[in-house]
């Protein structure tokens, strides 16, 4: 269809999934693009859960115990084998593609995005995702551990990416009184993926379960056709406000903080400047610290506390008879739990907190209370106090989800909303960084403590002291982040041209214009409802199945 665009002159009308249909008209709610977020963060998130099926792939051809590969088999000939199950070292993999590929895609396209707007971005990450489990699906029918490889891995990890960032600029920009708070609730989402997709992954599994299958490849199909829905309703909920649009009755403080720049600096520049890569630095530093603790959590729990879990403190855990390694895993498993609660309640408090505080402050806050809950966590392991030590975690954990969700409202404090995303995107290269460090960090030194002859309740003892002294590094780095130099600064006229360039929609309103107002009418609660149950379902779940820790 086109448009007729002045005499003689005709342009194709913008598309369904382009940037100017996205532009909102006067009337609309700015509450319906955080749960438009949700929707979409929600079911990437599920990512942090697929060890959920590696037990069951583990059976997928002996259906009720595995059938062994040989000894000598390598990674190679296991990606095609179809005559033995696959290894859970070799499934294990798929976490180091989702998040290599999640920090690499983003890099690579937070440009695009900026430049096609958050609902194309979010559209093809649909696809990715979703197809991606459906290759998936395809390959645990034909058993070839490399299909799985390719399609949630490579495939799903490319869609990993552009979903965690689509949402990012956006909400930025229609909440520039509430940054943190904005950015929190969305990126809490993926957070709160595994929380979800967890349970529905076992319940569908248990539903799917014959004797000739585990219920696995069903269990993809559906919850990519699941997914999908909850994905394309997020991406075609998306909207951008119009150039110069602000909150109605919200004016910028005559005061500006100095930590918070009203300029913009371009996407080529941002990584040229020190304040990039001192926020990089804090980030993977914080992120490898806790993404360690996620990885052991627990056989940490196991192996420190053992007997007393169960009430018996003089059961090491060498001694544990089968049946009590099963009543300590259980236990484990709902710390494990707790702590993902606490991962995704931290995203949206310490984001939240961080309007108040500013970003700086919030996080030294996080490296401060870190430093000082991981010199201690040896001490509450030896006094024997489960309590202190769950909760020491747990604050841990929340500071670790709430270093994803401040950080996009850092990167705007420094070098403004323009490029937002897209700066985002690159800095998430330092999340594929902590992916390697941290898991690499905390099993080395478990492994050599555990050879050196250390009783296993003492093992991470020294691994949380060189935790506390990473972040201490965090500290230092987060304390050297100065506002970025006036020279780095993008001249207004540039923005200008940039904002309008083949935009000719987004030449509307300026100011409030009826848009934005609403708060939780109608439309928005039912938005909110239908991100909002899910969450609830997965949190009573989670709560649940942890209140085992303190009976």
């Amino acid at each position: 269809m086109t448009v007729a665009q002045g005499v003689g002159q005709v342009a194709p009308q913008p598309g369904l999934l382009d940037r100017e249909r996205t532009i909102a008209k006067a009337g609309f709610n700015r509450w319906l693009v955080p749960p438009a977020a949700l929707a979409i963060h929600l079911c990437i998130g599920m990512a942090y859960g697929f060890s959920v099926f590696w037990l069951p792939l583990g059976q997928a051809i002996g259906i009720t115990k595995s059938v062994a590969c040989p000894a000598d088999m390598g990674l190679a000939a296991a990606l095609f084998t179809t005559a033995c199950d696959w290894r859970v070292a070799d499934l294990g993999w798929m976490y180091t593609l989702f998040f290599v590929l999640l920090g690499s895609s983003a890099a690579i396209w937070g440009g695009w995005l900026e430049r096609v707007g958050p609902r194309k971005a979010a559209f093809v990450s649909t696809l990715c995702w979703c197809g991606g489990l459906l290759v998936s699906a395809l390959g645990v029918y034909l058993h070839q551990l490399w299909l799985m490889w390719l399609g949630s891995g490579v495939i799903g990890g490319i869609g990993l990416g552009l979903g965690y960032i689509s949402p990012v600029s956006t909400l930025v920009k229609w909440f520039p009184d509430r940054r943190g708070m904005a950015t929190g609730m969305a990126i809490m989402g993926f957070g709160g993926g595994a929380m979800i997709g967890s349970p529905l992954a076992d319940m569908l599994m248990n539903a799917f379960k014959s004797p000739t299958s585990v219920g696995v490849w069903e269990t993809f199909v559906v919850m990519a056709a699941i997914y999908f829905v909850f994905m394309l309703a997020g991406a075609f909920g998306y909207r951008v406000p119009p150039i110069g649009w602000k909150p109605e009755g919200w004016t910028p403080p005559a005061t500006q903080k100095a930590m918070i720049t009203t300029g913009n600096v371009h996407l080529r520049d941002a990584h040229k400047t020190p304040q990039f890569w001192l926020i990089w630095a804090a980030l993977c530093l914080n992120v490898s610290a806790g993404i360690g603790v996620i990885g052991m959590a627990s056989p940490m729990l196991q192996e420190i506390f053992a007997g007393s879990l169960i009430g018996r403190p003089e059961v090491t855990f060498g001694a544990l008879d089968p049946d009590q390694r099963r009543m300590v895993a259980t236990i484990a498993a709902a710390f494990v739990g707790l702590l993902s609660l606490f991962n995704i309640a931290g995203r949206f408090f310490w984001a939240s907190l961080s309007d108040k505080i500013g970003r700086k402050m919030t996080y030294a806050t996080f490296f401060g209370l870190g430093i000082l809950l991981y010199a201690l966590s040896p001490w509450a392991a030896h006094a024997g106090s489960l309590a202190l030590f769950v909760a020491f975690f747990c604050i841990i954990l929340s500071m670790y989800g709430g270093g994803f969700a401040t950080v996009p409202a850092y990167l705007a404090d420094m070098f403004g909303t323009q490029f937002v995303g897209a700066i985002h995107g690159r800095l998430l290269t330092a999340w594929s960084t902590a992916g390697i460090i941290g898991p690499v960090v905390v099993n080395y030194i478990r492994e050599a403590q555990i050879a050196a002859g250390v009783p296993r309740a003492q093992v991470y003892d020294r691994t949380m002291y060189i935790l506390a002294g990473m972040l201490v590094l965090g500290f230092i780095c987060n304390l050297l982040v100065r506002p970025v130099a006036a020279r780095w600064f993008m001249k207004d006229a540039e923005v200008a041209a940039l904002q309008t360039k083949g935009a000719s929609a987004a030449l509307g309103p300026t100011g409030s214009f009826g848009i934005g107002r609403g708060g939780l009418d109608a439309k928005a609660a039912l938005a909110w409802a239908a991100v909002g149950i899910p969450i609830l379902w997965g949190v009573w779940i989670t709560l649940s199945k942890s209140l085992v820790l303190f009976r």
